[in-house]
């Protein structure tokens, strides 16, 4: 017996020496390096590597937790995603409190007199319509978000109250549903001999919340799984509600912060569309499909039928919700070609399209000849590589920035139409210049790293929507070949130039 018991005692003590040696020990000096030196490019793999796709949706003012450590959470926790911008001066920031406030108060006002004005009609011919209460307070995250755009992006790293407006999107009540404003100018009136149409022809919707923010609602026009044809031109592709979602937060993950925020939701077409919208228009092209389904169709006269029309599943329909940038009247914005336009007809080519040294003669353009808008059309062109989006035919850009502000990163939804097709030529821009960043070059090569690889942080990043999966596994695949691919374009670059990339130092 006391012999057992000796035995015993050893085995127990063997087993506790095993462990504290192989695993509370380099615990311990990891957490203590760490601490100390914080996570570099060449430090060690501080975490288990993510697998899989998260099934914790997301919620506000908490992250994410994970049984293994988060592969998102560690490469926000990079150097690269905590460089400290100069502190900002006033006029760097896009809007002041008092003047934004006072300017949403004056809409406010007007909103509820012309509510009460509605209503009142209404009852004048035995309507019954549910009051709409608006709850404007300063401290709604919408304000937060617009009051925190500034010269470098639409938002900060830190800025909590981003994930407080997705959750708002998300679940805030709707009080108000209408046409968007660029659909409004067409007033049904459509060409239909033109090969692009007017962006009318793309059902979406502007939604307004208690809280008296604004959305813009993309409902689902394809299913996740289903790949644009090949026959079809860039032109007259779907507009993808997953792929706005998706876009933005790529777009978070890169480090750009130029997409406004997004937010997958279902909606109940005929509580929150029908029933609170305003426009004759909007109500009149509702119907109830053969299947008892609730349907809405765009006014345009070429897409003014029951076939194009989205339907709700009888009454849900799920979307994406974009968060709208402030006023043009508070906050001008001017849009600008693209000096790597496509030629929007079936058989035209562009310049750049047959001219190789075609970035030549865009360098010594106004504005493009000195400043940071050049390197910002290569950002863009990587992101929409990325995502596959050949329609970037505009971008625009807050007036006040003048030429050194970013570029708007606007309207993603023709992105991740095909994952079995990578379009080179959307890469023209970053191969016919081969200039970029410092900074975008050295996230795109982390990003390509095991530890922090492109379409493990994208799928643990989309895994906090609750439209989940945003993105088929084979589309979050084709980022990480894609990226490899924009790695080689510059490494070519640096064989034909030389080590050091003109503009490669540039860091905003």
């Amino acid at each position: 017996m006391r012999r057992d018991r000796f035995l015993l005692a050893i085995t127990l003590t063997t087993v506790l020496v095993a462990d504290v040696y192989f695993v509370l020990l380099p615990r311990l000096r990891d957490w203590y390096h760490l601490s100390r030196n914080g996570c570099t490019c060449q430090g060690v793999n501080f975490s288990i590597e993510y697998q899989g796709q998260t099934s914790q949706k997301w919620t506000s003012g908490s992250n994410t937790t994970f049984e293994q450590e988060s592969k998102l959470e560690r490469l926000f926790s990079h150097p690269l995603y905590n460089i400290r911008l100069p502190e900002l001066a006033p006029d760097e920031r896009l809007l002041e409190e008092e003047e934004l406030m006072g300017y949403y108060r004056r809409k406010v006002t007007r909103w509820e007199r012309q509510q009460k004005l509605y209503v009142e009609a209404a009852a004048a011919s035995n309507i019954s319509i549910p009051e709409q209460p608006v709850t404007f307070e300063p401290n709604a995250s919408w304000l937060k978000f617009h009051l925190g755009i500034n010269r470098y992006a639409l938002y900060s790293r830190d800025d909590h109250s981003i994930d407080r407006l997705l959750q708002d999107m998300q679940s805030a009540p709707i009080i108000s549903a209408d046409y968007t404003q660029d659909e409004k100018a067409l007033k049904g009136a459509c060409d239909c001999s033109q090969v692009v149409k007017p962006s009318g022809h793309h059902l979406k919707l502007a939604l307004k919340l208690q809280d008296f923010g604004k959305a813009m609602f993309k409902p689902m026009r394809q299913e996740r799984h289903e790949e644009t044809p090949e026959d079809f031109f860039y032109f007259v592709d779907f507009q993808r509600h997953n792929a706005e979602i998706a876009s933005f937060h790529l777009d978070r993950v890169l480090d750009f912060r130029r997409v406004p925020p997004v937010v997958g939701r279902l909606i109940n077409v005929t509580g929150e569309i029908l029933y609170t919208t305003h426009s004759d228009d909007l109500r009149s092209v509702f119907f109830t499909s053969p299947a008892n389904n609730t349907c809405f169709f765009a006014k345009c006269l070429y897409v003014c039928k029951t076939e194009y029309a989205v339907c709700g599943h009888p009454h849900l329909l799920e979307g994406s919700m974009s968060a709208y940038l402030p006023g043009l009247s508070i906050a001008p914005r001017i849009s600008i070609p693209n000096p790597w336009i496509r030629s929007y007809t079936f058989t035209g080519r562009e310049e750049w399209e047959v001219n190789p040294a075609y970035c030549n003669t865009i360098k010594g353009l106004y504005p493009y000849s000195s400043g940071n808008r050049l390197l910002n059309i290569i950002d863009m062109t990587i992101f929409d590589f990325l995502t596959g989006n050949m329609d970037r035919h505009h971008y625009e850009i807050f007036t006040k920035f003048g030429d050194e502000g970013f570029l708007l990163h606007l309207d993603n939804a023709r992105g991740f139409g095909r994952h079995s097709h990578d379009e080179m030529s959307i890469l023209a821009p970053l191969t016919q210049c081969c200039i970029i960043k410092r900074s975008t070059l050295l996230r795109l090569r982390l990003l390509a790293r095991p530890e922090y690889r492109l379409s493990d942080v994208m799928r643990e990043s989309l895994g906090q929507d609750p439209l989940m999966p945003i993105l088929t596994e084979p589309h979050l695949q084709a980022l990480d070949r894609r990226l490899g691919r924009v790695l080689k374009a510059m490494d070519r670059c640096i064989k034909k130039l030389g080590s050091v990339l003109p503009g490669t130092f540039q860091h905003t």
